[in-house]
């Protein structure tokens, strides 16, 4: 067995076992990641109300408490890392209803980690103790979910089969697909059909269902996402996506209108703490069976089984004014005003079929379609609000198969609560509503941990990640990169969506939705998940809020509002053209093999089809603003295995900068404390030019060295910029007459890009405050992104300056960046301990932008005894950060790089710069 690892950056002992059995650690600076790729809803009106959750021990339990991710960002399947896992596990938990089948498994993932001696004086300097840290054997693995029609259970089950899931996965069978599960095999289910398929599954795989409690499972599916995911609920009127920011302390009661194939309206009092209050009988069994028989679906042109899917597609191209019998049809086109009533509401849903000699035939699918998907929404909005109102509820979520992301549905729902209600309430739903019957169903393991995940815990990503377009899977999951690739080109030769270009029209509306005609008919609507788009949910407790924000409730980390459609558009079109220059570069880090090529393209595919569909709905992967877009990219690239696509550039930039350093801290040491400190700052702006996320940068780049673009820079800054608060600072910093201030205790310094920025620019600051004895942190990327220098890469770039620097090493040495250094002198172990230490932690991040609910445990230790923070560059200070205020001493500093964020932000040009001091809040 060998010893405890930990991690170079981030600091975490906990420990894994691979396959083999042997322990290595984990490596919290890589990510976590729980798999999400899942899809419709479950929803019965059948099952008894209970009043707690049951937690079987039926077979050893999955613990997710403290789980942690492993892995890197750019594997399709990362690892979550379960720190108080030391027993086996159930690996599967099923919904299975009466349209869908759902399913939850775990997979084992094997990892390694590594020791580095920076970490332990990292900890150390931070007060972070390893001490009071349970030690556990951790087993790292991933959680999928992937969903099949009921009708066909027996591709549900030769799925299960071919993983070996039934029987501990591969491993537990040898490695043998044939192998039967184990004789007392038990997997947790919930749904009708865990008792009506039991015998099924007894004889087709050898295993018991542990059947749960539906009810039981939808609540605490529903009361996990509710609180641990941001933004998890969402209105949706006139084809109007807006989230609702839920508060914790007043969640509770609400109603919970659960529509499968028939309707269950649960009251919902707290965790564990339900009651189903009322239901009907009429829902998406009925929509689905009805429109069977009246649209004979299945002899059109699909020459396919009618579906639910394509019955939501009818809907969307159909007039329900030529069956339905409206207001003005009965008043001669008039509206009905002494009781409110408009012309164009519907009186009576099917009416007009009463009075008109026709056939069945006579009428369009399309027509009937709509109709009937109005009448069952319509009435199953007013029962809600009836029971919301019966029980003093104020707030309404609904979720089921049956509404799976379509727009046409939501808004017809939500226009009848609000038509009902007289506008007092409104209806809501759930981004991730596939979750709740068969995350419940997992829940019920009585050693789960997710109770005890916050909502900075948890990060949603969007992968492309498996055969899965349209709201469904087509074929196995994907098995490797080479396998997306070739499931990307298969589907762009047949000229499908994920190919569509970037459209640069207004996303169209989705029709009034209500009791009123629809404002717009066509193909402006979608059906299905491929509405939902649910992502896969990492699983991150090594996650922690910035402790120095001044209020976390009113922080919101974008400063570009992108529910702007002109705003969207143009940085739309700025990722759009960005990117050939980027694939090339990326191609360019592998080696430009044809296998690069190959992910190259396949990088550019896939993230030209999340632009895509972006542009149609904002909205369609949470809450949209420019640092989710440029996040995106990121881990896009990462996804097809482009890990660090200007590292070759960044070496070539810190070595031409750590040249003339010397040269540059001569000068400054020459110069009066005044005169060094605005220089410094100068410094700062002037060199944080170098951005290669900037088209007007990397045209510069095209006509000189960095040192000369450097050198161009700093002979144009002058004073006043455009955002100058640089006295200000100047006088916290000196003082003003004889009054001189004490320094400040600790600042985090979060750098920018490679090259002159972090080396001529942030290390000269750094060096200014360690000479005033202010301990400072250098607060880096934990993955790349674009030209941003990473935490890996920080502590190298200060050795080579320490080494033309008493200072900088004096302050590395006691930081622990310098742990392998040998001190000559003999008294130099006496001066370390007097100097005050340079330290570097990682952000958690992996953006060019940083929000700051979600950063490292670290960063957020290191802070805690911070009283000075600056923020530099456009991504950290600019397009996110710019109005945040802190309980701290703050300054930004930033050159503007982009013509109009310049004239929106500080109504100023490119190259502008900002230097904006904030005091502590």
């Amino acid at each position: 067995m060998t010893s405890f690892k930990e991690d170079p950056v981030l600091g975490s002992n906990d420990m894994i076992i691979n396959k083999e059995g042997s322990e290595t650690g984990s490596s919290s600076r890589s990510t976590v990641v729980e798999k999400a790729r899942e899809e419709g809803q479950s929803g019965r009106d059948m099952a008894p109300a209970g009043n707690s959750i049951h937690r079987s021990a039926s077979r050893p339990q999955l613990d997710l408490s403290k789980a942690a991710i492993q892995g890197n960002f750019e594997e399709r399947d990362p690892t979550i890392l379960l720190p108080n896992q030391s027993d086996d596990i159930s690996h599967l938990a099923l919904d299975i209803g009466g349209s869908l089948i759902k399913l939850v498994y775990f997979s084992r993932h094997e990892d390694r980690s590594n020791n580095d001696k920076r970490t332990k004086t990292l900890q150390e300097k931070l007060g972070i103790s390893n001490g009071s840290r349970r030690s556990f054997p951790v087993l790292g693995g991933r959680l999928h979910f992937v969903k099949f029609e009921t009708t066909k259970i027996n591709e549900c089950l030769e799925f299960i089969s071919s993983k070996q899931l039934h029987c501990g996965g591969v491993d537990a069978c040898n490695g043998l697909l044939g192998a039967s599960a184990n004789q007392n095999a038990v997997i947790k289910a919930t749904g009708g059909g865990a008792y009506k398929f039991a015998d099924l599954f007894k004889d087709r795989l050898g295993v018991s269902l542990d059947k749960e409690d539906e009810m039981d499972c939808l609540v605490a599916g529903a009361n996990f996402l509710l609180k641990a995911i941001r933004h998890e609920a969402f209105t949706h009127m006139e084809g109007q996506k807006e989230f609702v920011q839920m508060d914790d302390n007043d969640l509770f009661p609400y109603l919970l209108v659960n529509i499968g194939s028939g309707v269950s309206m649960i009251k919902v009092d707290g965790d564990g703490k339900f009651q189903r209050v009322s239901g009907t009988n009429v829902g998406g069994g009925t929509y689905w069976g009805l429109g069977k028989l009246l649209t004979k679906c299945k002899r059109l042109l699909t020459l396919l089984c009618c579906s639910f899917d394509e019955l939501l597609e009818l809907s969307q191209r159909g007039d329900n004014r030529t069956i339905d019998m409206l207001v003005g049809d009965i008043y001669g086109g008039t509206d009905y005003n002494k009781i409110g009533l408009s012309a164009s509401t519907i009186a009576s849903s099917f009416g007009k079929a009463i009075s008109e000699q026709k056939e069945l035939e006579d009428y369009s699918p399309e027509d009937i379609s709509l109709s009937l998907l109005r009448m069952i929404s319509y009435n199953i909005g007013q029962i809600s609000y009836l029971n919301a109102l019966r029980f003093g509820l104020k707030r309404i979520f609904f979720g089921g198969f049956f509404i799976r992301g379509h727009a046409y549905t939501m808004d017809t729902i939500s226009f009848a609560v609000q038509f009902w209600s007289k506008g007092e309430m409104q209806a809501m739903f759930l981004r991730h509503e596939g979750f709740l019957g068969a995350l419940g169903a997992f829940m019920s393991y009585e050693k789960h941990g997710l109770d005890d995940l916050m909502v900075h815990q948890l990060v949603e990503r969007f992968p492309m990640g498996a055969p899965y377009t349209g709201g469904k899977i087509h074929g196995p999951p994907l098995g490797d990169l080479n396998e997306k690739i070739s499931w990307m080109q298969k589907f762009v030769l047949k000229g499908t969506e994920i190919t569509a270009p970037v459209p640069m029209a207004p996303p169209g509306t989705t029709g009034l939705g209500g009791f009123e005609v629809p404002s717009s008919k066509g193909g402006t609507l979608r059906s299905d998940a491929s509405a939902l788009n649910i992502g896969v949910l990492h699983l991150v407790p090594t996650l922690e809020v910035f402790p120095l924000l001044a209020d976390l409730k009113t922080y919101e980390p974008n400063t570009i509002d992108l529910s702007d459609h002109n705003e969207l558009e143009y940085w739309f079109t700025v990722l759009s053209d960005h990117m050939p220059d980027l694939v090339d570069k990326a191609v360019a880090s592998e080696g430009g093999t044809d296998d690069a090529k190959r992910r190259g393209d396949a990088f550019a595919r896939a993230f030209s089809a999340h632009l895509a569909r972006l542009m149609e709905e904002p909205a369609a992967y949470g809450k949209l603003g420019l640092a989710n877009l440029l996040e995106l990219r990121e881990e896009c690239l990462r996804e097809f295995h482009f890990v660090d696509v200007y590292r070759t550039i960044k070496q070539r930039e810190n070595e031409a900068s750590l040249a003339v350093l010397p040269d540059l801290l001569m000068e400054l040491d020459s110069m009066t404390e005044e005169t060094r400190l605005l220089t410094l700052i100068e410094g700062v702006l002037a060199a944080n030019i170098f951005d290669w996320g900037s088209r007007a940068c990397v045209e510069l780049y095209h006509k000189g060295t960095i040192i000369e673009i450097y050198r161009m820079s700093r002979n144009k800054m002058q004073r006043p910029w455009r955002v100058d608060d640089f006295d200000l600072f100047k006088e916290r910093m000196l003082g003003s007459g004889d009054k001189k201030p004490l320094p400040h205790k600790r600042a985090l310094l979060f750098v920018d890009n490679s090259g002159a920025d972090i080396v001529l620019g942030m290390l000269p600051l750094a060096r200014e405050l360690l000479r005033r004895g202010t301990e400072v942190v250098l607060v880096a990327n934990s993955l790349p992104a674009l030209n941003d220098v990473t935490a890996m890469e920080v502590p190298e770039i200060v050795a080579e300056a320490a080494k033309h620097c008493d200072i900088l090493r004096r302050a590395a040495e006691a930081g622990g960046l310098l742990v392998d250094a040998m001190i000559t002198n003999s008294d130099g172990a006496k001066e370390n301990s007097s100097s005050v230490p340079l330290m570097v932690v990682a952000n958690g991040c992996g953006s060019p932008c940083i929000d700051l609910r979600q950063v490292s445990s670290e960063l957020a230790a290191a802070a805690m005894e911070a009283d000075l923070i600056i923020l530099e560059g456009m991504g950290r200070s600019l397009h996110t950060n710019f109005n945040a205020r802190f309980k701290c001493d703050a300054l930004k500093l930033a050159m503007v790089k982009n013509q109009r964020l310049a004239e929106k932000l500080i109504q100023g040009n490119i190259y502008d710069c900002v230097c904006r001091y904030e005091p502590a809040s």
